[in-house]
């Protein structure tokens, strides 16, 4: 059965973690303004459901990603005095994989609205 004191107690939990790398890396609270200019771009046009989904999608897994990343580079950052050659590369290879999804989720934006916006003007 689930406890509603302990299920909101992990939703804290998740919160703080949103919050705390909101306040400490810029490149988390620019994919936030993205996903909030998404969020009434879909408003604003008649977007299909699927339409909709796919940049809810697309907008949500950037998102994870960037909070992976930043969990990934304190991970790594508690092993400075002892680094290894190898820490900065997966620090980087976090960064790129943010830097795909970034890209990725833009070229679905623009196949998503271009078509949507051609027909408005």
């Amino acid at each position: 059965m689930l406890d509603p004191r302990r299920f909101a107690r992990s939703l804290k939990f998740a919160w703080n973690g949103i919050a705390t790398l909101a306040r400490e890396e810029q490149s988390f609270r620019l994919q936030l303004a993205a996903a909030a200019v998404l969020a009434v771009l879909v408003y604003l046009f008649d977007l299909s459901r699927g339409e909709k989904a796919l940049v809810v999608v697309v907008a949500a897994f950037t998102l994870v990603l960037e909070l992976l990343n930043g969990a990934v580079e304190r991970l790594v950052d508690l092993f400075k005095p002892r680094i290894h050659a190898y820490a900065e590369q997966i620090k980087d290879m976090m960064a790129g994989a943010v830097l795909v999804s970034s890209v990725g989720a833009l070229l679905v934006g623009i196949l998503v609205f271009w078509p949507h916006v051609a027909e408005k003007f």
